[in-house]
């Protein structure tokens, strides 16, 4: 069958299209920059194709002197690497995709700090990220792994027993997990240390001389899915507190202020002897520090209050919140080291974990002697 032509409309008239053979023109007389060739640009420094391959990609030690003569031909012609024939050349895409599931729980503002620092230490290394924000599990990885779209994979939001991790060590690409599963040989992990995390705030509260703590974590939803940071930040809370003899309770809270205050009743009339507390849900810490007021406790005088969050909210609080960081930029930039590395074939350690650091703000103080402070309990 032949083929028709179908005229396009609102396309380039005949006058308009560049005849056979004839090469685009800029305005200048020169050739448009995105037809220069690798070839125009080793003719213009008097180099080889290879030679400027070479500088592009770095894969080989160029001396000064040429690598600025090409790079000056480079900047003359305006000559812009073509994307997919380098990947096709190295059989690479240069680009990674962060699998960030957005699930119920999650605080989407410290979310996105991790996803930014992925991104920007991305292009540091000439790569682009894919954002995969579906919650596809298993099915979504294998998709994205079978595609030639991208070179490796971070993982976000691991759960203890995730569903995605049998598949990591079959994939034949690369990836970094930002948490880590209850079983994590085989695969590459960074987080912070969540679990000497939990037991830090414990330390500082007791070192005040607090005997009576809870843990406010996150959504009942985190708890239920197992997710690791969750579960580690509870265990170490819990298991700090029994080695120094200090009373302990760990319960979820949900991010809404009447939820928060409930809850916080609910706890001081089973616990009126409460003096130390720490928050581990960034999005309820506002609404601990407006309800313990209204429940007669104030902060630090009654109630010592350390949080786990970024130093930004932790600063911006009333009182400035005792917090040990989430370092958010650090773990998103060692993800994506730790990715590149695998892809250019480097060894690199199974596990990274990050140190927790506490730094010490208005809402803590030393415990006072117990009172009866049940009048607020009631409101």
């Amino acid at each position: 069958m032949a083929e028709i032509p179908v005229p396009v409309q609102g396309g380039p008239s005949d006058e308009d299209r560049p005849a056979p053979g004839r090469r685009t023109m800029s305005p200048r007389g020169g050739k448009r920059p995105d037809m220069v060739t690798i070839t125009d640009v080793a003719k213009h420094a008097g180099v080889a194709v290879s030679t400027v391959s070479y500088v592009l990609s770095g894969k080989r030690a160029i001396s000064a002197v040429t690598r600025e003569r090409v790079l000056a031909s480079i900047r003359t012609l305006g000559y812009h690497p073509h994307a997919g024939a380098r990947a096709l050349a190295s059989r690479r895409s240069n680009v990674i995709a962060l699998v960030l599931p957005l699930r119920t729980g999650m605080h989407l503002p410290v979310l996105m700090q991790f996803a930014t620092a992925v991104v920007t230490t991305a292009r540091q290394y000439d790569h682009d990220v894919l954002l995969v924000t579906a919650d596809e599990g298993a099915h979504g990885l294998r998709r994205i792994a079978a595609s030639a779209m991208v070179d490796g994979i971070v993982l976000m939001d691991v759960e203890m027993r995730d569903p995605r991790v049998p598949l990591l060590h079959e994939l034949e690409r690369p990836s970094v997990l930002i948490g880590f599963p209850a079983d994590a040989g085989g695969l590459t992990c960074v987080d912070l240390d969540f679990y000497r995390a939990g037991a830090a705030c414990v330390e500082h509260l007791v070192a005040l001389g607090h005997r009576s703590l809870a843990l406010l974590g996150a959504p009942a939803v985190v708890y239920e899915r197992d997710t690791g940071y969750a579960r580690r930040t509870r265990s170490g809370f819990l298991e700090a507190a029994r080695r120094h003899g200090a009373a302990a309770t760990a319960q979820p809270c949900e991010e809404t202020y009447p939820a928060v205050r409930d809850g916080l009743a609910r706890l001081l009339a089973e616990r009126p002897d409460l003096t130390g507390l720490v928050v581990h849900n960034e999005a309820a810490v506002a609404h601990v520090l407006a309800a313990l007021p209204t429940l007669g406790r104030n902060v630090p005088a009654d109630m010592s209050v350390v949080a786990i969050c970024p130093d930004e909210l932790a600063e911006r609080s009333d009182p400035a919140l005792s917090s040990v960081l989430i370092p958010a930029e650090e773990v998103g930039r060692q993800a994506v080291s730790l990715l590149i590395s695998k892809v250019e074939g480097e060894s690199v350690p199974e596990a990274t974990l990050l140190d927790p650091r506490l730094t010490a703000r208005a809402s803590t103080a030393p415990a006072r002697p117990a009172l009866s402070l049940s009048a607020g309990l009631d409101a």
